[in-house]
């Protein structure tokens, strides 16, 4: 028979255990709201960009940690595209990183179906985390689109202990597959986007996207004070390509020239085809000068050489271009008026070339 010591030892170690085990479930539960709000910000992202911003910055800031990247494999560079066309480019993010390819990235992405956790090696982690100092622990969460690897979100913290075999890998894991979906999602939705932005023809943004680029951009040089430069380009004579070897040559003259603009275009620059032969580019934080150096340019490159023509002919194509600016006062508030006179003040710019003998540049002197 059991003395009343041993019945009380037995009663506290019971005790002792259900409070483990209360304090294992709370923490649990803890960790679970916890992720489940990391992945509810990255469900609810709007457009590509907001999605990779929550996924480096978010992250960081939600684990505390030192240093969290995102890797992603573009080989055609359509990523990079789909945020050109937001306005964002890949070093506006800091810690993303774009490849070709995951080949020599890093020794875990051979076999990385799972989230991986170790300590923090240069040698291998290194193109993971550039520039980074006091690493001692890292998690690899695989990314992937349509059952392929196509990166990860790298964490990195200067605690050895933090990502060890204690840590709870299924909400790493949970985290990737929700993130891999958002990846996806995002991707499509910002392609779709720009299919409805861009022009069939010649690939360059279409006159739709050019009226939300114009606002957008009027809006940055009145919060900036600087000028904005529009330039409207015309294929002179386009309509003799046309009569002469039909709609076809028409349509391989206008991507040859498209493709010879956009080599003397910057990519700072809004390009976009706005309608038939013209095209208009607007040069944010811009002077006039600046922008007739570069409209020389453009149209040199348009008359430095025949162009190809598909029953093998060839022609000689030229281009006129009229300038215009604005440098939006601090208190204007009506930019969709402001963004139209001046795209009309560069159309009469263009007019004024093409009647003083095409193949050259003039500037708006209103």
């Amino acid at each position: 028979m059991q003395s009343g010591d041993d019945l009380t030892a037995r009663f506290d170690e019971a005790k002792r255990q259900f409070e483990e085990l209360t304090a294992k479930v709370l923490i649990n539960d803890e960790k679970m709201r916890a992720s489940q709000q990391r992945e509810l910000r990255l469900l609810q992202a709007e457009g590509l960009e907001a999605l990779l911003s929550e996924m480096i910055v978010g992250l960081k800031v939600s684990y505390g940690l030192q240093y969290v990247s995102v890797v992603l494999c573009d080989p055609d560079h359509d990523i990079r595209h789909l945020l050109q066309a937001s306005g964002a480019t890949v070093e506006s993010f800091g810690h993303l990183i774009m490849v070709e390819s995951l080949t020599g990235m890093a020794p875990q992405y051979i076999a990385l179906r799972q989230p991986w956790l170790g300590a923090y090696a240069a040698c291998d982690h290194q193109l993971l985390f550039p520039s980074s100092t006091g690493l001692a622990s890292v998690a690899m969460i695989p990314l992937s689109r349509r059952q392929k690897l196509i990166g990860s979100i790298n964490l990195g913290s200067a605690d050895a202990a933090r990502f060890t075999g204690d840590f709870a890998v299924d909400f790493l894991a949970h985290l990737g597959v929700i993130a891999s979906f958002c990846v996806e999602n995002a991707i499509n939705r910002a392609r779709l986007l720009r299919s409805g932005f861009t022009d069939f023809l010649t690939g360059w943004y279409n006159r739709r996207y050019l009226q939300v680029r114009v606002n957008e951009e009027l809006a940055r040089a009145r919060r900036d004070n600087s000028h904005l430069v529009c330039l409207m380009l015309d294929v002179d004579h386009f309509k003799r390509v046309n009569d002469s070897w039909g709609h076809a040559a028409g349509d391989a003259v206008l991507q040859e020239l498209a493709i010879r603009i956009e080599s003397q275009v910057r990519a700072s620059d809004v390009a976009a085809r706005y309608g038939g032969e013209e095209f208009v580019i607007l040069l944010p934080n811009t002077d006039n000068e600046s922008g007739k150096r570069l409209a020389e340019r453009v149209r040199k490159a348009i008359a430095a050489s025949p162009v190809d023509l598909p029953n093998g002919d060839t022609v000689s194509m030229t281009a006129s271009i009229g300038i215009a600016s604005v440098q939006p006062d601090p208190e204007a508030n009506d930019l969709k008026i402001l963004g139209d006179s001046l795209i009309a003040r560069a159309d009469v710019a263009l007019y004024r070339a093409k009647s003083d003998g095409r193949d050259q540049v003039a500037i708006d002197e209103s």
